[in-house]
């Protein structure tokens, strides 16, 4: 090709270019992404379905009312085995989700249509890479109306007691009947087979249940009586914050054990033993394998008007021989430490992993001052939980440090609760791992947690206090 030629193919080439619009411009630079793996994270304060890619992904949603269904539109992804996944994640007691089905809506747009069991309010938003994860796209499934977290509490314990008086009653039925039950002297004649008459053929399987297409609305809760503000005026609360969740594993040691797993089955055994406690009710920060925002626990204590803040952790160190227990209280002024004050650093990252839309918190600076918070007063009262729990988890084990330590971990940021973060061991050393693992351990520090908790209210009862429902 000649030098006149070739400027001439370059001269078209650049007309061509010119003729093309905006928006074939951008599709033509889009890339394909390939969604690599999806999860979905049922709660009871909101549902969380996560998808990640190995390229940003762009999405738009439409809210229909009759019936209630959420329909999602995600652009340059092709329809894939991984994304097929979805709908076999779903479970039957999703408090949200009835239904979900995805298809190839258009070429390069995938379509998910969640038929939803009461309205929501959905929260979409996208996350960059960070730590294990690719691009991320999330998106949150909210009840239009909030419940009353502290009803909650009067109402779950109520259904409790009822359940334990009817098992009770319906024991002490049975044996009533035995006793009562004459002997039976009946006696059946001997019968030839042959005259016996032909048992009846088996009936076919019932039919599965269809589901209904449209949900039936949420029952309305019922109003507050007054027997129930007075429980809850008498009430004492310990919000229990088991860490990490969901999205997010937390630390994760030698031999695969994650932390999340590991501080939830404490924080439910510990829930128990307290609950059985007259008087004293636990709200759990996350009940299940979910993520909750830092900010979002605190919010939830403060919800119930919690009387405590406790917050379970087993870390890890970037050397394997860091071992021992440690309490931690907040600090305004600097860690006590260069170890607490790397050890908050890395709780206070746990919303990048675990997901948090930013665009998403309504006020922002409400929230800033409400974390930014903290009065001495409720530091002091910190130091003697923190006292009262270390010194009866050294009974079970070795401690890391032997008083408590202070750093500014945003979960203890409550500026009315006192709180304290409980490091139960360094699940990066081998051999706590191993005990973290033990039921038995586990059992033993839940009654030293348990123990230094209720001496802590002891020697310093909470005040009497109008809780507002």
């Amino acid at each position: 090709m000649t030098l006149t030629s070739r400027r001439a193919t370059l001269r078209a080439m650049g007309q061509l270019v010119l003729l093309l619009g905006g928006h074939q411009l951008v599709q033509g630079a889009a890339v394909t992404a390939t969604i690599l793996a999806v999860r979905l994270w049922p709660a009871k304060d909101n549902t969380r379905v996560t998808i990640e890619s190995d390229a940003p992904l762009l999405s738009t949603y439409l809210l229909t009312e009759a019936p209630h269904r959420l329909v999602v539109d995600i652009t340059n992804v092709e329809l894939n085995p991984a994304l097929r996944e979805l709908v076999g994640k779903l479970r039957a007691d999703d408090p949200f989700i009835a239904g979900l089905r995805v298809g190839q809506f258009q070429p390069r747009v995938v379509r998910l249509v969640f038929d939803l069991k009461q309205p929501i309010r959905p929260e979409l938003f996208t996350l960059t890479p960070v730590g294990v994860y690719k691009n991320r796209l999330m998106f949150d499934l909210y009840p239009q109306q909030e419940a009353d977290p502290l009803l909650a509490l009067i109402r779950d314990k109520e259904a409790a007691e009822e359940r334990a008086a009817k098992a009770v009653q319906d024991a002490l039925g049975e044996l009533i009947a035995r006793i009562d039950k004459p002997p039976s002297t009946a006696t059946v004649p001997d019968t030839p087979a042959s005259a016996m008459a032909p048992a009846p053929p088996a009936l076919p399987p019932a039919p599965p249940p269809v589901a209904q297409q449209t949900p039936a609305p949420a029952p309305q809760p019922a109003p507050v009586t007054a027997e129930e503000r007075r429980r809850v005026d008498r009430l004492v609360i310990v919000a229990l914050d088991p860490g990490h969740g969901g999205e997010d594993p937390g630390a994760v040691g030698p031999t695969g054990l994650r932390e999340k797993d590991v501080v939830l089955a404490v924080a439910l055994q510990l829930r128990d033993r307290l609950n059985a406690v007259p008087g004293m009710r636990v709200m759990m920060t996350r009940d299940g394998d979910f993520f909750v925002p830092l900010h979002e626990r605190v919010r939830k204590a403060r919800r119930v008007q919690a009387d405590l803040f406790v917050s379970i952790h087993a870390d890890a160190f970037f050397r394997r021989e860091a071992r021992g227990a440690s309490v931690f209280a907040l600090s305004t002024s600097g860690a006590s430490s260069t170890a607490a004050r790397w050890m908050a650093d890395r709780e206070n990252s746990a919303d990048k992993v675990g997901g948090v839309n930013v665009a998403g918190v309504r006020d922002k600076q409400l929230l800033q001052a409400m974390l930014d918070m903290s009065t001495t007063a409720q530091i002091k009262d910190s130091l003697m939980l923190g006292k009262e729990v270390l010194s009866r988890i050294g009974r079970v084990g070795r401690l890391h440090k032997k008083q408590v330590e202070q750093a500014g971990f945003a979960v203890l940021k409550a500026p009315d609760i006192p709180s304290i973060l409980v490091e139960t061991a360094f699940i990066s050393n081998p051999e706590e791992e191993q005990k973290l693992r033990s039921p038995a351990f586990r059992a033993e520090l839940v009654n030293a947690l348990a123990s230094g908790i209720q001496r802590y209210f002891e020697r310093n009862p909470p005040l009497a206090r109008k809780r507002q429902l």
